[in-house]
């Protein structure tokens, strides 16, 4: 597959911005691979700070002009990162907040650095939706609302989407995990009769359809990520080109995809732009 840079990178409307239909990840820069703690800190090795601010200049140069991420070093790179960029060139930021007895300020942190958008963390969001208590994701989005910058919800769950949508809360977008990663025990082996190990991440083939049907729900953009399961469809590159095409196929026009990229061993910043030039026009309306 040719990567035809002379083709501009897709972009959606965001809010008062454009954002890349390809958004930079974060988790490998963060040494989280969803993989094994070996890889974690083959990831941790290879991510220096020097290495960050060369993957952030090549995404720039492929056309990926927003990075999801959160509080902390991330943020800190990105605004190094900006002072050095020449005039009338962006980048923009999309951060992950949630509420932490650990760190208060965390939203105003990522708003004071630079973010145009905060969506709820996705984790929290799951977690008070087993409880029953969206109340308290609800007045966050409200929190966010007052800061200023984009509101958005991020879960692992499309039941999540639907409540949102359903009570038409006052949001902007959506972050969308395509894969339901961190069932209980108990849902399982309800589901699958057995339990797989590891418990804490179980990838179904099953998954995505049913979170890209959540994402044809809304009108708002959606973003999709770990459409490549967290790495395990990285092994083939047949793999990866099919999950960027299934993705775009189901995906509305004003939606994008975040995606972790490792390029030590191939450019998966090129390759996965490639992609999305190519498969950009898949996208249709339901």
């Amino acid at each position: 597959m040719s990567n035809n840079k002379a083709v501009p990178l897709p972009q959606i409307p965001f809010g008062a911005y454009s954002v890349s239909r390809l958004i930079l990840g974060a988790n490998p820069i963060n040494g989280g691979s969803h993989l094994s703690r070996f890889v974690n800190q083959q990831m941790k090795r290879y991510f220096t700070a020097e290495q960050v601010q060369r993957l952030l200049a090549q995404c720039m140069a492929e056309g990926i002009n927003t990075w999801q991420s959160g509080p902390g070093s991330n943020l800190t790179a990105y605004n190094a990162f900006r002072a050095d960029m020449q005039e009338g060139a962006e980048l923009h930021y999309i951060a992950l907040a949630s509420e932490s007895a650990d760190h208060s300020t965390m939203l105003e942190d990522v708003v004071a650095g630079g973010a145009i958008g905060v969506a709820h963390h996705g984790e929290v969001t799951d977690d008070f939706w087993r409880q029953n208590r969206m109340d308290q994701v609800r007045e966050y989005c409200n929190r966010i609302r007052d800061a200023g910058v984009m509101v958005g919800v991020s879960t692992h769950i499309p039941d999540v989407v639907d409540h949102v949508v359903s009570e038409d809360w006052d949001v902007d977008f959506f972050m969308c995990c395509v894969y339901e990663r961190h069932r209980t025990r108990e849902q399982l082996l309800e589901l699958l009769g057995h339990v797989p190990l590891p418990l804490k991440e179980v990838y179904l083939e099953s998954d995505p359809p049913r979170m890209y049907k959540a994402m044809q729900g809304t009108d708002k953009p959606c973003l999709a990520f770990k459409i490549l399961a967290a790495g395990r469809l990285c092994d083939q590159q047949e793999w990866v080109e099919a999950a960027f095409e299934d993705a775009f196929r189901q995906m509305k026009p004003n939606d994008a995809v975040i995606v972790g990229m490792y390029p030590e061993y191939e450019d998966q910043v090129a390759l996965n732009a490639g992609y999305v030039r190519r498969f950009n026009n898949l996208s249709r309306t339901r």
